[in-house]
């Protein structure tokens, strides 16, 4: 499909730069097949009276690091201002990286982030720029290396917000806990989920007790989740791999409320191309541990998937694809209008929507 045919006006305005508070008091879009009211306005502390007992809700518990590193490249005297975005551990001590600007970085610079008065204080990390690739990417081989490269990463970093928020405001003390689900655990994301920021404790509570079950799976959400899509078809377009694990009690979880009936409800697109990515032609999920680079687009077949919590995504954008391929693309833009007029919040703190597909699972 042309790339072109996910695109649409959306005001600044409507962009949210802070999520409401307590956070489950976000609006809830509530998008059904086709059929009067195919649209209907909900709080998002609806949800237990939306979803059924026996629904199992797969929700991701990965935690955002530091992944935005700001300092200096060095040669010799000579000093350079940089910025990087990790997006993509390769082993203990090197990360893939977006860099801005990339042509200040040649193979073998040395870079800096952090404190800058002296190499040795707390709060500085060294590398040397050991590949270069397209798009702005290098791949950086730090000085530490496993645990103590994460520790310096949090104390040089600061939490990666998306650039629709960052150019607006910088990060602060609020977004180390609104840019983090309460569900956040495993460390290695680079982006939120953020359909999930809306879960409050008090909700997860009501969920269980009309017996709608938390499933946890564990896909870290790369940098790659906001790059725009240059190519003009979908076809010509490739996702950044992101790494992801589904252990084999939740997939048996999984497929225990699908063999009683229950439906399957992805707390958000990275929730959900996980399942996707794991699921066998039948629907049956199986345990899974490697990367996935699972793009969806209209004339997809969801294998497990059977609803969806996501929030409002950007135009052009391949998570505004999939939740197209999952609803239909007419019906999402109508939806969008919708949420437009009626003064939704959109991207990562805004509002949500809960997505039924045109037809259920066969």
């Amino acid at each position: 499909m042309r790339v072109d045919e996910f695109d649409f006006e959306l005001a600044e305005e409507r962009i949210a730069l802070r999520p409401v508070a307590p956070r489950d008091k976000a609006r809830l879009l509530l998008v059904r097949p086709a059929r009067a009211p195919e649209f209907e306005d909900r709080a998002f502390s609806d949800l237990p009276d939306l979803l059924e007992a026996g629904d199992v809700l797969v929700c991701n518990d990965t935690s955002v690091i530091h992944a935005r590193l700001r300092g200096w490249r060095r040669r010799g005297a000579a000093r350079a201002k940089i910025e990087v975005t990790l997006h993509r551990r390769v082993d203990a001590a090197t990360w893939r990286a977006f860099a801005k600007p990339a042509r200040r970085l040649n193979l073998g610079d040395r870079v800096s982030f952090g404190a800058e008065q002296a190499a040795c204080l707390a709060g500085t990390l060294d590398g040397t720029i050991a590949a270069k690739g397209e798009g702005g990417e290098v791949t950086i081989t730090f000085d530490f290396s496993g645990p103590v490269l994460d520790e310096a990463i949090a104390a040089a970093g600061v939490m990666p917000l998306p650039t629709y928020i960052a150019s607006r405001r910088e990060p602060d003390a609020r977004d180390e806990t609104d840019y983090q689900t309460i569900f956040a655990r495993e460390a290695g994301a680079v982006a939120a989920s953020t359909a999930a920021l809306h879960f409050t404790e008090p909700l997860i509570e009501r969920l269980s007790a009309k017996g709608i079950k938390p499933v946890f799976v564990t896909l870290h959400v790369g940098a790659g989740t906001f790059l725009p899509v240059k190519a003009e078809d979908t076809a010509g377009h490739r996702m950044q791999a992101e790494w992801g694990m589904i252990g084999a009690e939740a997939a048996r979880e999984i497929n225990r409320a699908r063999a009683a009936g229950g439906k399957v409800v992805a707390a958000g697109t990275t929730a959900l191309r996980l399942i996707e990515a794991a699921a066998r032609p039948d629907g049956e999920v199986t345990a899974f541990a490697g990367e996935t680079d699972l793009f969806i687009t209209p004339g997809y077949r969801f294998k497990a998937t059977d609803r969806l919590i996501t929030n409002f995504h950007l135009p052009l954008s391949t998570l505004f694809m999939l939740v197209s391929a999952f609803c239909g693309l007419e019906r999402m833009r109508r939806a969008y209008a919708h949420a437009i007029s009626a003064g939704y919040r959109f991207y990562s703190y805004g509002d949500a929507c809960l997505l039924d597909p045109e037809a259920a699972r066969p």
